[in-house]
């Protein structure tokens, strides 16, 4: 007998966040209707009890899910090496499974370290034979092989199309970052777009806003050549942004927020109503704070940081002083993190933001104390056009101190730019 008419066909692997996203389903009492909807990348309005194991590995309870696998069947022990994988378990398996549960097995068992080749797909078809492919674009990209990586999930994406829209997406949805990795940032767009589509009403709202985010970066970086572009990636990090939140999604919400912020602040300002951006912008970002710590994600919260602070000080308010105020702690904070010998450029580059922010509050002592040592690293650099920037600064603070040598008032300067950090263009 094979193991395999135990199966549901077909099954809903490579759909969900792993490891519950390969996970099998077997025959069993409301199993097929569960399957169904897990396969159209819906989650069951009703759990069967002998799908306990999955609807605990979704809710990431994976040892409740381990211990909820009871049977001894060839199906559940694949389960139990995707929960649990050992060289131990891949051997028993190996001994009573054939088909496509052997095929499938050894997926599980490259993915999990446990072997150095993915299987061939052929023993296989559907989403099964998909998911082989798949391994076999994660082997050609550990080769620096993305040509081949994209030819697979191409092939994958095919298998998997007559049975499962959502796998196809998500499929399309790899080789869509794949191609970008290449180099192929039209073809990329395309790939994007019809992932999305093909996920568009489902329950996968992290890998929707994923793919948003993902797409996001791709035109925020192409709009450098194309400006009309940025517009698209706001719409897309927003897109992301109704999609997940600080709790369901902590990092996927943060790069959205920072990269949202930054697109904004890039944007032209041409009336008065785009100021509103620059707020907007600020939110973002202090929103993305909230999950980026100098711990965590040091350098996206260092550029982060950079780009609220630089937000701060050109933003249009009634609280300027305080706002620039501010800004000049958040320099202090990323300075205490960022060392002249790890990225003296960088260093140089808030020491100068920073000097100019404490101009901007007449505090010329120790504007002038940063703004000398940011000009020396620049010119260890040979960074000429830095160089003149800080000049041009110090030569202000000079005129605006010979001033107040000769009348009282006050002695603050106005905003000048001092080359802002870049920040985050990519998400993750």
């Amino acid at each position: 007998m094979h193991e395999e008419c135990f199966l549901l066909s077909p099954q809903p692997v490579g759909i969900w966040p792993l490891p519950a996203g390969y996970l099998l389903v077997s025959e069993g009492p409301g199993h097929a209707e569960a399957c169904d909807s897990l396969v159209g990348g819906h989650l069951p309005e009703a759990w069967p009890e002998g799908l306990r194991y999955y609807e605990l590995a979704l809710s990431g309870e994976l040892p409740g899910a381990l211990e909820a696998i009871t049977g001894n069947d060839p199906v559940s022990l694949v389960n139990r090496l995707v929960l649990a994988p050992s060289a131990e378990l891949l051997n028993e398996i190996r001994v009573v499974a054939n088909g496509a549960l052997a095929c499938y097995a050894e997926v599980i068992a490259y993915a999990a370290g446990l072997t150095d080749t993915p299987p061939p797909p052929d023993a296989a078809e559907g989403e099964i034979a998909a998911m082989a492919y798949a391994a076999q674009a994660t082997a050609a990209i550990a080769r620096g092989e993305r040509r081949e990586a994209v030819e697979a999930l191409d092939a994958a994406a095919q298998a998997a199309k007559p049975v499962s829209s959502a796998l196809t997406g998500q499929l399309l949805g790899q080789m869509a970052n794949v191609q970008l990795d290449e180099g192929g940032a039209k073809r990329a767009a395309v790939t994007f777009q019809a992932a999305l589509d093909l996920l568009e009403g489902t329950d996968l709202a992290v890998s929707r806003a994923e793919l948003h985010v993902s797409c996001a970066a791709m035109h925020q970086e192409m709009s450098e050549a194309a400006p009309r572009l940025l517009r698209t990636a706001v719409d897309h990090y927003l897109a992301a942004l109704r999609l997940v939140t600080i709790d369901t999604a902590p990092e996927v919400f943060a790069i959205a927020n920072a990269n949202l912020g930054l697109a904004y602040l890039s944007m032209p300002m041409s009336d008065a109503s785009d100021l509103l951006r620059i707020g907007v912008a600020v939110q973002s970002m202090r929103d993305a704070l909230k999950v980026f710590t100098p711990n965590s994600h040091r350098d996206r919260w260092s550029a982060t940081q950079l780009n609220l602070a630089n937000a701060l000080v050109y933003m249009p308010s009634t609280h300027q002083a305080e706002n620039i105020a501010e800004a000049v702690l958040l320099y202090e904070e990323v300075l205490a993190n960022r060392d002249r010998c790890g990225d003296p450029g960088g260093r140089a580059r808030v020491l100068a933001n920073q000097g100019n922010a404490l101009a901007h509050l007449g505090v010329f002592d120790k504007a002038k104390a940063r703004l000398h040592e940011a000009r020396a690293i620049f010119e260890e650099l040979g960074q000429g056009d830095a160089v003149r920037s800080v000049r041009s600064v110090l030569d202000e603070i000079a005129k605006q101190e010979s001033k107040s040598k000769s009348k009282s008032g006050d002695t603050r300067m106005a905003p000048s730019g001092m080359g802002a950090d870049p920040g985050l263009v990519s998400s993750s």
